[in-house]
């Protein structure tokens, strides 16, 4: 089969395409012809080395965490059946023909493969930082990074709860930000002055999903550094800003969230925004723009 390996840490130029001994499903296990693969930030951080002690490698390395695709091996005892289309996560990498898959839920009809794959992560973690934040009714949310794959999610989630959200994104991505009921406001210099005036209640809690700086002005606007929370800033622990970059769920109360999340998305009620789509020869360019931090929403591998 054809699949995305790399031997060595470094940038996407390690990531190359080549045939591979294709993965089989033992005793309990699930493998899929992959529709399409989840490109996240985590990747190109293990690529680039910087998860060594958190994520263990052993190359050569396929990566891609999200999978979805059609059942087309079981081995006994596997919860599921030849032709059944699913969606979650991959334990062997994603971004493959084939892939054997740890946690997986049904994918609605209704969904296409690439809204789908674009829920497992970006949703639990949306799901899960809003939880620790406690957001209420009536209360108002600063996002930054509203416009991309977890910010566009939480942004929608959060307007559920009846909180006001104010999100940071470019200008170009105003108008989507709207679309969803969000309040925007651009990066930049300026940036507490400009959240201050549309938010002159104050800010109730903060979400960065960015990871590009804004924490500093976050405490600003805050105050002290409670309810304030990222994913993505190296900076929190120095600043004394609480970071979450883990699921603390259990497998059934993860793939809970996720159906729930894709039934949303079936009838129209979640949005789950795709960047762009890439062919699994171009996955270094998928992952370039991940690493860019300008993709406005998903990032897709379809091979």
């Amino acid at each position: 089969m054809r699949a995305v390996v790399f031997e060595e840490f470094g940038g996407p130029e390690v990531l190359r395409t080549e045939d591979v001994t294709e993965p089989h499903a033992g005793p309990g296990q699930t493998r899929v012809r992959v529709r399409a693969a989840g490109v996240n930030p985590i990747d190109f951080k293990v690529r680039r080395g910087w998860t060594k002690g958190f994520i263990d490698v052993t190359f050569p390395a396929t990566p891609g965490l999200e999978v979805a695709g059609v059942v087309d091996e079981v081995g006994e005892g596997s919860e599921f059946a030849v032709g059944d289309e699913v969606v979650g996560w991959s334990t062997t990498g994603s971004y493959a023909e084939h892939a054997l898959v740890g946690n997986v839920v049904r994918k609605p009809s209704g969904v296409s493969w690439e809204q789908a794959v674009g829920l497992p992560v970006a949703g639990e973690t949306a799901q899960r930082v809003l939880d620790e934040l406690q957001l209420k009714d009536g209360e108002t949310l600063l996002l930054h990074g509203a416009a991309g794959a977890v910010g566009s999610i939480a942004a929608q989630l959060a307007k559920t709860t009846g909180a006001t959200v104010i999100g940071t994104a470019s200008p170009a991505n105003h108008d989507f930000l709207r679309s969803l009921g969000v309040i925007p406001v651009a990066y930049g210099e300026g940036l507490v002055d400009r959240i201050r005036e549309v938010a002159p209640q104050g800010i109730d809690a903060v979400f960065d999903t960015a990871g590009q700086g804004g924490l500093k002005e976050s405490i600003e606007l805050r105050g002290d550094t409670d309810r304030i929370i990222t994913i993505a800033d190296f900076a929190a622990q120095e600043l004394g800003v609480a970071a979450s970059m883990g699921s603390s769920g259990t497998p059934e109360e993860i793939a809970a969230g996720l159906t729930n999340q894709l039934q949303a998305a079936a009838a129209g009620n979640l949005q789950v925004r795709i960047a762009q789509t890439f062919a699994l020869a171009d996955a270094a360019k998928a992952q370039e723009l991940s690493e860019s931090g300008h993709a406005r929403g998903k990032v897709v591998v379809l091979p």
